[in-house]
């Protein structure tokens, strides 16, 4: 019954679209859902979807495994030694405001087109929310906790791996999941924009070319991976840290 009543909305709404795209239907805009999925079958038929999804998930993944790494370690850094958060405390700020989108065109004019312009665009975007809350998280680490480790004369690297990491670990994964769905859109963005690879050249390939159905096959399939990543992160996050997660995750 309450797969019955979740389902009735979405349900709806596909009859609608499937009415309101047939009555508007030649549209080079639109499509009803059910040329949606003809094309969607087509694309996956012919591997043109397969191999889209495979380009934009290794910029995604790579880009993400860079960055995440580079903004942990940094974090847990300045969130460590807060001599060296105040040094640099500036620098970062100043940094931190430009959008990864304004990075393209420095990008493109050192590493051309392909995997290394995506992966380094993916990874400046996903450094910073890791390294902003992975410093928040270590900063916010129960002091009694740091009074034990100096009284057992734990060096910084052995307090760090043995006190404050497992400590920060719950909140550092909600970054990491916020970073993961970032390296998708920026991954998809810079396709869109300049890169021509991967499901945003395909969605923008399909735009020029004048078929909707397929456009828009490419993107409802988008918004399927960005949906089965976050699950697969939250369904992770619950078996690591259970009722940790669901005090520490937004939803």
């Amino acid at each position: 019954m309450n797969a019955a009543k979740a389902l009735a909305l979405p349900a709806a709404m596909l009859v609608l679209a499937e009415i309101g795209g047939r009555a508007a239907a030649p549209s080079d805009s639109i499509a009803p859902p059910s040329q949606i999925a003809v094309a969607f079958v087509q694309a996956l038929a012919d591997g043109s979807l397969v191999a889209a999804t495979r380009d934009t998930l290794l910029s995604a993944f790579g880009g993400l495994a860079i960055g995440a790494s580079l903004g942990l370690a940094l974090g847990i850094l300045l969130g460590s030694v807060s001599a060296l958060d105040r040094l640099l405390e500036l620098a970062l700020e100043l940094m931190r405001p430009i959008p990864s989108v304004a990075v393209i065109p420095v990008a493109l004019v050192a590493l051309g087109f392909g995997y290394r312009l995506e992966i380094v665009i993916v990874a400046y975007a996903c450094f910073w929310p890791l390294m902003i809350l992975s410093r928040a998280a270590v900063g916010g680490v129960e002091p009694r906790l740091i009074e034990v480790a100096r009284a057992l004369r734990l060096s910084p690297v052995q307090r760090t791996v043995k006190i404050v990491a497992p400590a920060a670990l719950p909140r550092i994964f909600v970054a990491f999941r916020l970073a993961a769905g970032i390296s998708l859109i920026v991954a998809v963005t810079v396709e869109i924009a300049v890169n021509p690879q991967g499901l945003g050249y395909e969605v923008m390939a399909a735009g020029q070319a004048l078929r909707p159905e397929l456009m828009l096959a490419y993107l409802a399939w988008i918004g399927v991976v960005g949906f089965a990543l976050n699950a697969l992160l939250v369904l992770a996050q619950t078996r690591l840290f259970g009722q940790a997660a669901r005090t520490e995750a937004p939803r």
